[in-house]
């Protein structure tokens, strides 16, 4: 095997280590006192900490920190590789050069220094989210709790350094903060997104269980409820033990918020927390689902969520603050999934068009948008059954049956029944996305829908935001395909 040599190249031969030596710097031994490949010798460098060792099937596997009086190089490293007779059969040398003058005393206090590295940290996490004006990331303060440590870096920049860690919506991040003046030098996230599991209905209790005579009965546990639930697996988690990752942030809740250690989020459907972990579980499918369609900039943020914290029957977006607000009047409506997709569609729609929905026709295309993203997530997990009906489950609370359903998308309507009202009209729009889907297939009909809305005005018309959708239908798929979104729209009178 041999030597695996990174791109410093800090110990690469004799002659290089005795021209470091001349110059007044040194990796604090000389590169000669490596174990040389294949010998049985364990000997190492001197100034290197042993922080782990690792058993494989073919032997050990040493791993050691770089220090620079007493303190830790960044990213200086040094493994040694042995086989089961204990022979050294490879290293790895990743140390740094550090000028033997370099002065380890600390000049800015360590509170300073984590301060300006926060500061970086908040800006930084702000701008991946692409906040509005009231959604900020403030780092926790543990970062001000001993998080911060002097360290050195190596190499041609070589310098006293303080480490410190801190805490945001991107996770966890690193920053190096000049011990002499103070200076962010790097600041990076080295947390990694974590998996959970939780517990939840998907998409409701109606349509998993095709019952309709399915009833809230004041938010109490009910075998039958039970047999909906769905043990799943939560993605994109930020490791912080709550329900904040990539994609959703549950802000805040009724009852507090939901916390595990490990990341376990299991409940049954009286606790308040179960509506946290289906808000969470079912728009980071949502997002993963618009990434797999090429999307990379379609509410591509850590959505906020307030839970169970309005006590009404409704649920709504408020572009002001970038927040959904989940109500718990009859049945609580983040357990029903089609009503959280419904919202997060209004969300999608405020974050590609800024300040959209700003006429009736807006308005409705808004809902009949949200409505049309609810009942087309439900597809995968839907069995068929009566998939155009909106908010099965939710619905059961306020509609007398036999079928439950808020709205659908296949009413039929056309702009003859436009009648003011925006969720009335949006069943126009909704119908019209819903017969795109039925000629094109999901996946085609969801890239044309959602580009075209990129090429929405505010205050667009049905007429406009149409012809927009044709085009992009064209651009990605050719004539036949735009024919066919056509169709669709002159079928609601919306185009002629």
């Amino acid at each position: 095997m041999t030597k695996h040599l990174r791109r410093r190249q800090a110990v690469a031969a004799m002659t290089a280590t005795a021209a470091v030596l001349a110059l007044g710097m040194s990796f604090t031994s000389a590169a000669g006192a490596a174990p040389a490949k294949g010998t049985s010798t364990v000997a190492v460098p001197a100034n290197l900490k042993l922080i782990k060792t690792k058993t494989s099937l073919l032997g050990k596997h040493y791993w050691y920190q770089q220090t620079f009086k007493g303190l830790p190089v960044i990213n200086g490293y040094y493994a040694q590789h042995t086989d089961k007779s204990g022979k050294v059969v490879q290293t790895n040398d990743g140390r740094d050069a550090v000028p033997d003058s370099l002065d380890v005393s600390a000049k800015v206090p360590a509170a300073t220094a984590t301060q300006s590295a926060n500061t970086v940290v908040t800006a930084r996490a702000a701008r991946s989210r692409i906040a509005a004006p009231n959604k900020n990331g403030t780092p926790t303060p543990t970062a001000t709790q001993g998080a911060a440590q002097l360290a050195v870096i190596g190499g041609p920049n070589a310098r006293l350094v303080w480490n410190v860690t801190s805490r945001s919506s991107e996770g966890v991040s690193r920053s190096l903060v000049d011990a002499k003046s103070g200076a962010v030098v790097d600041s990076k996230v080295i947390s990694h997104n974590a998996d959970g599991k939780g517990s939840v209905f998907d998409p409701n209790p109606v349509v998993t269980l095709k019952n309709e005579n399915l009833t809230d009965q004041n938010d109490q546990n009910q075998d039958a409820l039970f047999l909906a639930q769905k043990n799943v697996i939560l993605r994109n988690l930020d490791g912080s033990g709550k329900l904040n990752g990539t994609y959703v942030n549950i802000k805040e809740a009724k009852g507090g918020l939901a916390s595990s250690k490990t990341n376990t989020f299991v409940y049954q459907r009286h606790s308040d927390k179960f509506e946290q972990v289906e808000a969470y579980y079912q728009v980071n499918q949502t997002q993963e689902y618009i990434h797999s369609l090429g999307f990379k900039d379609v509410n591509n943020e850590s959505q906020d969520f307030s839970i169970n914290t309005f006590a009404g029957d409704n649920s709504f977006y408020d572009p002001s603050t970038d927040m959904i607000t989940m109500g718990e009047g009859g049945v609580d409506d983040a357990e029903d999934a089609e009503v959280i997709w419904h919202e997060y569609g209004h969300a999608i729609q405020d974050d590609v068009v800024p300040g959209f929905g700003e006429s009736e026709q807006a308005g409705a295309i808004g809902e009949g948008f949200g409505d049309y993203w609810a009942v087309q997530q439900s597809i995968p997990v839907s069995k068929g059954y009566d998939i155009p009906c909106v908010m099965d489950w939710d619905s059961t609370s306020y509609t007398d049956g036999p079928k439950h359903c808020l709205r659908r998308t296949d009413t039929g309507k056309t702009t003859d029944d436009i009648d003011g009202e925006v969720h009335d009209d949006g069943e126009i729009w909704s119908n019209a996305l819903w017969d795109i889907q039925k000629s094109l297939g999901r996946t085609k009909a969801n890239k044309v829908i959602l580009q075209g809305t990129f090429f929405y005005a505010p205050d667009t018309s049905f007429a406009d935001a149409a012809r927009v959708t044709v085009q992009s239908a064209r651009l990605l798929y050719g004539k036949a395909a735009a024919d066919q979104v056509t169709t669709a729209f002159k079928a609601r009178k919306i185009l002629s």
